[in-house]
């Protein structure tokens, strides 16, 4: 496949649209569709982004030949139906963290790509940060010894909110754990692997949305405190600490473009800026990955989303986290 990699965008909220001004910056990447259950909605967001053909239901999106793989950014409860959806009219596809609201999901995720033969990845943007792949390095190579502590948080003030938003809707799986818990998470899984035990505790909306979780994972040598918010500000830094030395993650850590190394006393920070926001560097995985005829990627597998949204359900089960919806 020597031609541009055809996108198509389905649920057209702020995602979205960063993810599509990213888009310009790939020279092999051309959007060529964009789907709103609003069909203004539609238009708006294609006249911003250079006409691509705009649809009013995302079922005519999926129908659409001309769409080589699609980028699901709808809500996080819908993730599983439209990702399935698209892959069983054999779109590729990269759906938006967290990959589905739990594990069950996800499974039904990488089955229908495993049986149409088409390439699905979670979109853990994070994984794919020039930092974030530098930290992995340098730590697995030992360069601060054995790694001990990982401290990680991820908070933004939404409780002035409407609580039917959908960032506080339990009908729309709103808390902070899914939508922004699943980042301090993600660090401690990459570096860390599954932890042998894990202590979650929340605290929760009138209306019963979780707006606060701090969590305690246990490993045989290591532990790491991680926290998720609606309820206050932070600077959202992120430490890693090993016997012999330390990491800080540049705050917003999480699309960081740094961060300082201190071995023997001594820090040196490192810059490692990203291609626009930072969703170039999940772009190119992604083609690499089509043009290679791959399921997966091997950066961020179905197991990885797997191995993490379990994790997820494992926190919702020992803090009380539950959806209405879920049987």
């Amino acid at each position: 496949m020597d031609r541009k990699i055809k996108w198509g965008i389905v649920g057209l909220g702020k995602i979205a649209k960063l993810f599509a001004e990213d888009l310009r910056l790939v020279h092999d990447a051309e959007l060529v569709a964009v789907a709103s259950t609003n069909r203004e909605r539609a238009k708006s967001f294609a006249r911003e982004f250079g006409n691509p053909q705009a649809y009013g239901s995302y079922q005519e999106l999926f129908n659409d030949a001309n769409v080589d793989v699609v980028y699901v950014a709808t809500l996080h409860h819908t993730h599983c139906q439209f990702s399935i959806a698209a892959m069983n009219h054999k779109k590729h596809v990269l759906c938006e963290k967290p990959i589905a609201i739990n594990t069950t999901e996800a499974r039904q995720m990488v089955d229908a790509s495993q049986r149409n033969k088409v390439f699905f990845m979670e979109a853990f943007w994070s994984r794919f940060n020039p930092s974030i792949m530098k930290i992995k390095e340098l730590v697995s190579e030992g360069i601060i010894g054995k790694l001990r502590y990982i401290n990680a948080e991820f908070t933004f003030y939404k409780l002035d909110d409407d609580p039917q938003s959908r960032l506080l809707n339990l009908d729309l799986a709103g808390g902070s754990l899914l939508d922004m818990g699943v980042y301090p998470v993600f660090l401690s899984y990459f570096l860390l692997g599954k932890p042998r035990e894990i202590l979650a505790r929340s605290q929760f909306h009138g209306n019963g949305a979780e707006i606060q979780t701090s969590m305690l994972f246990q490993y045989e040598n290591a532990q790491s405190v991680l926290y998720s918010g609606f309820a206050n500000n932070t600077d959202m830094k992120a430490k890693i600490c090993g016997e012999k030395g330390e990491i800080y993650i540049a705050p917003i850590w999480h699309e960081t473009q740094g961060f300082k190394l201190v071995t023997k006393g001594t820090g040196q920070f490192h810059e490692f800026p990203t291609k626009g926001k930072g969703f170039t560097h999940e772009v190119a995985e992604v083609h690499e990955c089509i043009r290679n005829k791959k399921l997966e990627s091997a950066k961020w597998s179905h197991q990885n989303s797997l191995g993490l949204i379990g994790i997820v359900d494992r926190i919702r089960l020992n803090s009380g986290i539950t959806f209405p919806f879920e049987v």
